[in-house]
């Protein structure tokens, strides 16, 4: 779990491929979401971080990168957006970013 106290030193100052769920507990879709990016999480791990913030409790980095519907997937490279999802997608379109 990812937060906005811990966000800048989790992703920001990463050194590795940084993949951020943005969901909430009350979300359907980010239900489904939610055990694809585990299974990323597993796939890649020590090769990038995998994480979720919960945009109810965390709401200063989501509004910071114009998170407004969720889920959304950001993937980070060195304190950087390089991609976004937005929605459910197959586990194969989370894993080619």
């Amino acid at each position: 779990e990812i937060t906005d106290a811990t966000f800048d030193e989790v992703v920001l100052k990463s050194d590795k491929p940084v993949l951020v769920d943005f969901w909430a507990a009350w979300c359907g879709p980010c239900r489904m979401v939610g055990p694809i990016i585990e299974e990323v999480g597993q796939e890649y791990d020590g090769k990038a971080v995998v994480g979720k913030v919960d945009v109810d409790a965390n709401q200063q980095f989501a509004a910071k990168y114009g998170v407004r519907n969720i889920p959304t997937v950001l993937v980070f490279k060195d304190g950087e957006v390089i991609n976004r999802q937005v929605g459910v997608s197959p586990k194969t379109k989370k894993k080619d970013k």
